[in-house]
């Protein structure tokens, strides 16, 4: 499991990397033919790994129910995020997969309800929620690096 955190904890900080000198005005761009800007994909990763995580173990996200609904799968950006609220998108992006890790060494992750995701694969407990997690991460750079061009 050591090598599955580590790929959480170095995408993220690739992703800080990618945006690092963007004003928060290009953060909130929503370029023509998407659906989302830099800023709302940050705040998806940080609450897709929490609900994919803790929510579906059955335990407390570490991130707001505000946050959740915002950032959450099917949401869309509807409001400009600050710059304040950015930064802490941004300190959680950082500190979260440390607790995860934290916290799957503590042993708290003994139950895990079954999900099937958008791409047609089922979650059955956390290590492959950590797994799939990494891989949804890579997604999201993804489109990360193409609204970057665009803004």
């Amino acid at each position: 499991m050591t090598s599955k955190f580590d790929v959480l904890k170095k995408s993220r900080i690739l992703t800080l990397k990618v945006i690092e000198g963007l004003t928060v005005k290009q953060l909130n761009i929503i370029p023509k033919g998407f659906n989302n800007n830099i800023a709302w994909n940050i705040g998806h990763l940080v609450v897709t790994q929490q609900l994919l995580c803790y929510k579906l173990s059955g335990l407390e996200c570490n991130v707001s129910d505000e946050m959740i609904a915002n950032f959450g799968k099917g949401s869309a950006p509807s409001y400009t995020v600050s710059e304040e609220e950015f930064n802490t998108f941004k300190k959680l992006l950082v500190e979260l997969p440390i607790l995860l890790e934290e916290d799957y060494t503590k042993g708290i992750f003994k139950n895990y309800a079954d999900y099937t995701t958008s791409v047609n694969i089922t979650l059955t407990n956390i290590e492959e929620a950590i797994s799939f997690n990494n891989y949804h991460e890579g997604i999201h750079l993804g489109i990360i690096l193409q609204l970057k061009k665009l803004v």
